[in-house]
């Protein structure tokens, strides 16, 4: 999809600013926190997506273009292997040369280079490749966005004085029974439709075939799991996985990520600091082992990608329901008729394996490494967060994990076969 000078030039302003403001708010010392592997610091992040347009954009394609230091390729490499060797990712927090004072200037030389490029692709063929790859570049760093929160939201949970960054977690104040929604099944279409950005892992567009299910009417609530805790659930080996199992003898895990119990009542860590847990809102933090426990304990399972993203069309959106016959309104145990908070409020663990669609083939170059070498031994979850930013999530989109993580913003929307004809 080709877009205007002016709007390439006000979509990139936009996604960059959004990553500074974000830590502007933050200290030095706030920004080189790393807790774990799997996270990063923040001035990583920030030099990182910066390096992304440096690597792909400004280097090939903007010949006076030259890199603010020779040294940040090897630095803030992330995993592309074609491009050279990276900096041990467990380590990052180590780097404390360049400072973040001193990636506040990398991200301006980069951002000045970039304006330069974007005003000077004439061409259609080249202009062409140049804003592709901006989109890809911008995309990119939302996903970068996303990880700051969640990152740094793991870092301060190890502050016992649980330091607040922003309060992303909605609430919406009623604590409702779950219940259900048929979909009659049969043969879908599945995987991104249309002209305008998506990751290449959302396609190709292609049919498959659903037996018919249902599916709850919202994501399963924090009393709700509370509920499972109390019944024993992380006691009941019948109920988990052997991997899950396993996982939760190995670590002594008793309960979701961030939550504690003080004077016989529940507290969670949030990005708004400590408080005391509502039942009412969706569960998050937990990872593919704890949502299909709790789906056992249930009498249900998690949906398939396949049957998320269908019922996403068909029923998550007002408008749409009446003209589509797969879809059953008045089915026994309905609510509204409409499927709540499918988009911006939890990540939803599948029972998908992350696996390349049919007729998947990553693109050439180093661009390609950006998704398809990492389908393996990860699961998919749908729907996006409350830390995912606006405009980022759509229908196909794909998010992918390993089961036992569990720092991001995943919870769970329970599935049965055929039709439920009853409240969970």
């Amino acid at each position: 999809m080709l877009i205007g000078q002016d709007q390439a030039v006000s979509a990139y302003q936009q996604v960059r600013s959004t990553t500074d403001a974000f830590s502007e708010g933050l200290t030095a010392e706030d920004q080189n926190l790393q807790s774990m592997a799997d996270v990063s610091p923040i001035k990583w992040h920030r030099a990182h997506t910066s390096w992304f347009f440096e690597t792909f954009l400004l280097k090939p394609h903007l010949p006076d273009y030259r890199p603010y230091n020779d040294d940040f390729a090897y630095l803030f490499n992330s995993y592309y292997n074609s491009l050279g060797a990276q900096y041990p990712r467990a380590a990052r927090a180590l780097i404390s040369r360049p400072d973040s004072a001193e990636v506040g200037r990398y991200r301006a030389h980069v951002d000045q280079a970039m304006l330069v490029l974007l005003s000077r692709a004439d061409a259609d063929a080249e202009r062409a490749r140049i804003m592709n790859l901006m989109i890809l570049g911008l995309n990119h760093e939302q996903q970068h966005q996303e990880l700051m929160v969640t990152d740094l939201k793991h870092a301060f949970s190890h502050n016992p004085i649980a330091p607040a960054i922003v309060d992303l977690n909605g609430q919406d104040g009623s604590e409702r029974p779950l219940q259900w929604l048929h979909f009659e099944g049969g043969l879908a279409e599945t995987g991104f439709d249309g002209d305008s950005f998506h990751f290449d892992n959302e396609g190709p567009r292609h049919q498959v075939f659903l037996a018919p299910f249902s599916l709850a009417d919202r994501p399963v609530s924090c009393g709700e799991f509370a509920d499972f805790i109390d019944d024993g659930g992380y006691q009941r080996a019948e109920l988990w996985l052997s991997d899950g199992w396993a996982w939760i003898k190995e670590q002594s895990i008793s309960h979701p990520l961030y939550w504690e119990r003080q004077d016989h009542h529940w507290h969670i860590y949030t990005c708004g600091g400590r408080r005391s847990l509502d039942r009412s809102e969706p569960v998050c933090h937990l990872n593919f082992y704890e949502a299909c426990a709790f789906a056992e304990w249930a009498n249900a399972r998690l949906p398939l990608e396949a049957e998320w993203e269908h019922a996403s069309r068909l029923a998550g959106t007002p408008g749409i329901l009446a003209d589509d016959r797969r879809y059953h309104p008045d089915a026994p145990g309905r609510s509204d008729g409409q499927l709540a908070q499918m988009f911006g409020g939890v990540w939803e663990w599948t029972r998908s394996s992350y696996a390349p669609y049919p007729g998947f083939r990553p693109a050439r170059g180093a661009v390609g490494e950006y998704n398809g070498k990492f389908m393996a031994n990860q699961m998919v979850l749908r729907g996006g967060s409350c830390a995912t930013p606006g405009g980022h999530i759509r229908p196909s989109y794909r998010n992918f994990f390993y089961p036992r993580d569990r720092w991001q913003f995943s919870g769970l929307r329970l599935a049965r076969d055929g039709a439920a004809g009853r409240s969970a």
